[in-house]
């Protein structure tokens, strides 16, 4: 027999029973509840869920539990005493006994972030496969779970009650009965969860009171100006009455969230979890309220902004961001200007004022304006920016890819903004040779890219997998070096003068290492080479000693400073030294420029 969260379930209360798994400060891992996990943060590391998108989904709810029972904070000295107060999560702890009847995952009028009663026409639930993510589409290639969720424990299935409210696909959902929305039994694309249109971006501390302090952000902080026109005040959805089966259809009615408790919880679907005996076994998942905002910029937090003259555009206003998502392609580090502040911000305390192409997260500007005006330094004076987001595909009704990523920078990097009454921020210099060392690799690697392709050409083959293959093995060996030497940046006073020279020298020598080996398996025929076409170069003869010389060429130009400089070295850009001016014609050789020197000016980058 099938019972359903109206019926027969035992009820199963989240603020008493285990159902957030995490790892603790000690490196064991167990299972906690909504009120253990705030009685024992100082004692956990972090929170460790089926997927990373699942730990931010569960770290947004715990936030707004938080910010909930204190109502707050409101200011960065509300803050500092919370910071420094020994049990910060007390009045955690009542609130939640106050509310726990709305906790209960099986309540049969009132379930937990469901709604009571909800079915389709059909009235058939649908299958686990709706809400848990991980299951894999098609073949189960490298997955940890078999095709198909046939059942889940309670404790599963909240966990993925949470991440579809954040993260679930879009696509044509089944109709619910009292929804106006259904046509002919569906409903049509409204949109993803409501996370899911984020290149999500926290703080991670020590431990998870560090972390759940950290990103605790004041509203009065993000400039959110909440409607004058609705008087019920923010509150998660727990503290709201229960919803129906209806939603806002797209671009019409509704509302907007009132705040970050609200937002932190919003319910983007309508979900009833159908059990049988202990076990959940269905699901009855359909659209529920589209996110919409009229500046998400000044109240989401949790992901940094790019400027969009599109949108400004199309909706006819001034200033208009949009979410800056992740490329699950690159390394957080190789984003690293899309996680700081701009050091080129003009004067004013908040960028988006200006006009800024781009804005750090909220957590990064708030983090940034507490080491500015409070001189806050977390510990070891380092701070932890995690990165996780999903890729959908097709139509956005899949997800393709997840993103989870975390850089460790010292906290003096996002005290870079310059203002009229500190027009050298501390960090200033830090943050630029940061910058400025990730434009050092990214040429790095694109010569060691270029040697690739130039040897390929040589043979006679298509340069492009080769390319694309060096540059792959190239980032991933400068990935521990990058992230060991921003990791150590705060410690040096000149970062230009010691640090960025120091980084040069380790990028040359890893391309060094990754090209010599494809040198010497170039091949016989590589050495005879032949005319190929070499972009930015038109028709070149290429062989592996030029393809050598350009490569070398390449790193002394963009790493000038990774090796002393030598009394008979020409300045960057000009001809080079490395081999005599050649004596054959042109047909042998290649063409040669009008000094008569080896190398041209377009040879120098090779494929540029």
């Amino acid at each position: 027999m099938t019972a359903t969260t109206g019926g027969s379930a035992a009820p199963f209360d989240l603020t008493t029973e285990p159902w957030l798994p995490v790892l603790r400060t000690d490196g064991t891992f167990a299972t906690v509840s909504l009120t253990g996990v705030f009685l024992e943060a100082a004692t956990i590391r972090r929170l460790v869920g089926d997927l990373p998108t699942q730990d931010m989904a569960l770290l947004r709810l715990l936030l707004a539990a938080l910010h909930d029972a204190l109502d707050g904070p409101s200011s960065i000295d509300d803050w500092f005493e919370l910071w420094h107060a020994e049990e910060p999560f007390a009045p955690v702890l009542p609130y939640l006994e106050a509310h726990r009847h709305r906790f209960d995952l099986f309540h049969p009028e009132q379930p937990f972030f469901q709604v009571a009663g909800l079915r389709t026409g059909s009235d058939e639930p649908s299958a686990l496969n709706r809400i848990v993510a991980d299951v894999p589409n098609g073949e189960a290639f490298f997955s940890m779970r078999k095709p198909g969720a046939s059942d889940l424990t309670p404790a599963e299935a909240a966990r993925w009650l949470v991440h579809a409210h954040a993260f679930d696909t879009s696509g044509i959902k089944s109709g619910m009965v009292g929804d106006p929305r259904v046509k002919g039994g569906r409903v049509y694309p409204l949109g993803v969860g409501s996370a899911g249109e984020l290149g999500g971006v926290h703080a991670e501390g020590e431990s998870l009171r560090e972390t759940l302090l950290l990103n605790l952000v004041p509203q009065e902080e993000l400039e959110f100006e909440s409607s004058t026109l609705d008087p019920v005040p923010d509150a998660p959805a727990w503290r709201l009455p229960p919803n129906g089966p209806a939603g806002a259809a797209k671009g019409e009615g509704g509302r907007s969230p009132r705040g970050l408790r609200d937002l932190y919880t919003w319910q983007t679907r309508r979900v009833r979890l159908v059990t049988e005996e202990s076990r959940v076994t269905g699901v009855v998942l359909g659209y529920g309220d589209p996110l919409k905002a009229a500046a998400p910029w000044k109240l989401e937090p949790m992901t940094g902004w790019r400027r969009s003259p599109t949108q400004e555009k199309k909706q006819k206003l001034p200033l208009v961001y949009m979410p800056r998502h992740h490329d699950p392609a690159r390394a957080a580090w190789r984003g690293l200007e899309a996680l700081l502040p701009s050091t080129a911000a003009p004067s004013g305390r908040h960028q988006e004022s200006d006009g800024a192409d781009h804005l750090p997260s909220g957590v990064v500007r708030w983090l940034r304006l507490l080491a500015v005006e409070a001189k806050f330094e977390p510990t070891r004076g380092m701070l932890r920016l995690r990165t996780v987001g999903a890729v959908y595909g097709t139509q956005q009704s899949v997800i393709d890819e997840m993103v989870d990523d975390s850089v460790l920078l010292p906290m003096l990097l996002l005290d870079c903004v310059p203002t009229e009454d500190r027009p050298e921020p501390l960090g200033r210099e830090h943050a630029a040779t940061a910058l400025a060392a990730v434009k050092d690799a990214d040429q790095a690697v694109r010569a060691l890219g270029n040697l690739a392709g130039n040897l390929a050409r040589a043979v006679g083959s298509s340069p492009d997998g080769p390319t694309a293959t060096a540059r792959d093995l190239g980032y991933g060996a400068l990935d521990g070096p990058f992230r060991a030497w921003l990791a150590g940046l705060g410690d040096v006073e000149d970062p230009e003068e010691q640090a960025r020279p120091a980084w040069q020298a380790i990028a040359r020598q890893q391309m060094l290492r990754l090209g010599r080996p494809l040198l010497n398996t170039a091949g016989a025929t590589a050495s005879e080479g032949r005319w190929a076409d070499v972009p930015g170069s038109g028709k070149r003869f290429v062989n592996d000693a030029q393809a050598e010389l350009w490569f070398l060429r390449a790193l002394r130009n963009h790493l000038p400073r990774a090796v002393p400089p030598r009394a008979d070295d020409p300045p960057p850009g000009s001809a080079s030294p490395l081999l005599p001016a050649p004596s054959p014609s042109p047909e042998q050789t290649g063409p040669l420029d009008p000094a008569g020197s080896s190398l041209s000016a377009a040879d120098q980058e090779a494929a540029p």
